[in-house]
């Protein structure tokens, strides 16, 4: 397989330009970067493609072309516009906002980047000891995030499914005589039709 030197150089100056242009606060240049680093992407699949041949369909004789990169690269290039789509959205709120496309430093990056070795010590200490009292997010019945339906609330479900607490019955309000609700003599005593 022969590859072509040029291409290689080009990828690999396209993957730097990309890597340091997305590492800047403006957002365009993040931008910017990403496009190359896609452009840079599309090409080493180009190269990893090797040596061209004819399209791989069913009866066709010789040396065929690997369908893979070329299917991979048609999935990077999607994926580079929709990204590039959704930066540009971003570029354009933080311009309507701010009138500027960099990202500025908040006070939880100021106090982050201020913290001494000694405060990272101290940190992971206490980040130790709180491990080894958790045992679990769920301390009460009470606080449990599972909502038990049953079957007055939903027609489909089974009452028979196992609980994590016990079933107390809601209070009904009076039924309305003559409205489709109430019941009638073919009903027992729970609101069931027999």
């Amino acid at each position: 397989m022969d590859v072509s030197l040029t291409l290689i150089i080009v990828m690999a100056v396209l993957f730097a330009c990309g890597v340091y242009a997305m590492l800047e606060r403006s957002l365009t240049r993040v931008l910017i970067g990403f496009l190359l680093l896609g452009n840079a992407t599309n090409l080493l699949l180009l190269i990893v493609m090797g040596e061209p041949g004819n399209a791989p369909f069913f009866g066709t004789e010789g040396d065929l072309s690997d369908p893979l990169p070329q299917a991979l690269t048609l999935t990077a290039i999607v994926i580079t516009f929709a990204v590039s789509a959704f930066l540009l959205a971003l570029i354009y709120r933080s311009w309507q906002l701010g009138q500027a496309d960099t990202v500025e430093d908040d006070e939880a990056d100021l106090a982050l980047r201020a913290r001494t070795d000694e405060d990272e010590d101290v940190m992971d200490d206490e980040d130790d000891v709180a491990d080894e009292e958790a045992t679990t997010d769920f301390v009460d019945v009470r606080t449990s995030p599972i909502t038990v339906l049953h079957m007055r609330d939903h027609a489909s479900i089974q009452d028979d499914a196992p609980m994590d607490r016990p079933w107390v019955p809601r209070s009904r309000p009076e039924p309305v005589e003559g409205h489709e609700n109430a019941p009638d003599a073919s009903s027992d005593d729970e609101g069931n039709r027999t």
